[in-house]
């Protein structure tokens, strides 16, 4: 499904991810953990076409499809939803409207719609009429995930969707986002709550200093692993 070959990518300051390899099968729950700084998020938004930071070299796939050097909103259409941290709805916009501004039909017509995100969250139906500047920390991230499954995507990349939310909000995100594991969703996860990426990961990377893989293996695997968890997890 998704393949980071070799990737290489960073700011106008500095060099960050120094030839990064991993794949997201299909139907599979790949996490990402790593200390602060170590440069997950520019990970994230190298794969999303983000700018900054600048890929300099390396190719990312989707499906066999180069995305490398396609502008975010057509690696979009290619089929990767993003989550991005700390949400960035539009604050503005009704919750309805966040779901909607970028919606796009499955091809297969059986898809996210409005309805199966409502069914799916309902407390943002509840909501769907208030701004998304008034709804609690839990209710936004509830709607960055709709507003992702909205564009119907082959991947979704989450970006640490448990920052910010309190133990009994984010036991109910952890629940969705099972469900959607269970539904077959193809999710690439960067993660600081080790906990949380352990349910939820199949496959675990940890990316370590200097931009690099540090570790790779099952959830299982890195759960019986005191020296990786100390070493490059600080647990």
């Amino acid at each position: 499904m998704l393949v980071c070959s070799d990737i290489h990518a960073g700011y106008d300051t500095a060099p960050i991810l120094h030839g990064i390899d991993l794949e997201v099968n299909e139907g599979e729950v790949v996490g990402m953990l790593g200390r602060n700084g170590m440069g997950k998020t520019t990970l994230i938004r190298s794969i999303a076409g983000l700018d900054p930071p600048q890929v300099t070299s390396g190719d990312v796939l989707l499906a066999g499809e180069r995305l490398t050097g396609l502008a975010s909103y057509e690696i979009g259409h290619r089929g990767i939803g993003l989550v991005p941290q700390g949400r960035h709805i539009f604050g503005s916009l009704t919750a309805e409207e966040n779901l909607t501004v970028a919606a796009r039909s499955a091809e297969d017509g059986n898809g996210w719609t409005l309805d199966r995100v409502y069914q799916f969250f309902p407390r943002l139906r509840e909501r769907r009429t208030q701004r998304g500047a008034n709804l609690s920390g839990g209710e936004q991230q509830m709607l960055a995930i709709g507003r992702a499954l909205m564009t119907n995507p082959r991947l979704l990349l989450m970006d640490e969707p448990s920052e910010g939310l309190a133990p009994i909000v984010l036991k109910g995100i952890r629940e969705h986002m099972l469900e959607l594991k269970q539904q077959g969703l193809a999710i690439f996860l960067v993660e600081q709550n080790l906990g949380l990426a352990l349910r939820l990961c199949d496959r675990i990377y940890v990316l370590g200093e200097g931009g690099r893989i540090a570790w790779h293996g099952t959830a299982s695997e890195l759960d019986e692993d005191p020296t990786t968890k100390r070493e490059h997890l600080g647990v």
